[in-house]
């Protein structure tokens, strides 16, 4: 059974990077409970992302791709329908002439939503896809 409230410890780390760990929070009007308790958060999500590629995230997809890539618009949008069980939203940008940015809010099993960053990936025409997760 998970208690509530909070658990305190110390932690050892170099002079240094504690002064620069405090100047940096301090920017971001972090205290040290936050940022440690953010930067645990990022680190287990990243550990279960990529070593375990189990359970249940949500987060985003960021893409650029090259809208004159005959094709591409069509097979984006087929590949949105066939992982719509995971996509909960999309939403598509004209940045210029030929680019374009879409947006893609994901929600479901860590391995369907790496399968789609993968698929879209292997799509001629992306030049760009950055996904962040977080770990529902």
């Amino acid at each position: 059974m998970l208690r509530k409230g909070v658990s305190r410890f110390g932690v050892s780390v170099p002079p240094e990077l504690l002064k620069e760990f405090d100047r940096t929070i301090a920017r971001m009007g972090y205290d040290r409970s936050k940022a440690i308790q953010l930067a645990m958060r990022n680190f287990l999500t990243e550990y279960i992302w990529k070593c375990e590629g189990e359970g249940v995230a949500a987060g985003t997809m960021t893409i650029i791709y090259d809208h004159d890539v005959k094709g591409l618009e069509e097979t984006l949008t087929d590949t949105q329908h066939y992982y719509s069980s995971i996509i909960t939203s999309a939403m598509h940008v004209h940045l210029d002439e030929r680019n374009c940015l879409l947006v893609i809010a994901v929600k479901g099993e860590v391995k369907t939503i790496q399968n789609l960053a993968k698929e879209l990936m292997g799509k001629r025409g992306i030049k760009q896809l950055k996904l962040a997760t977080a770990l529902s």
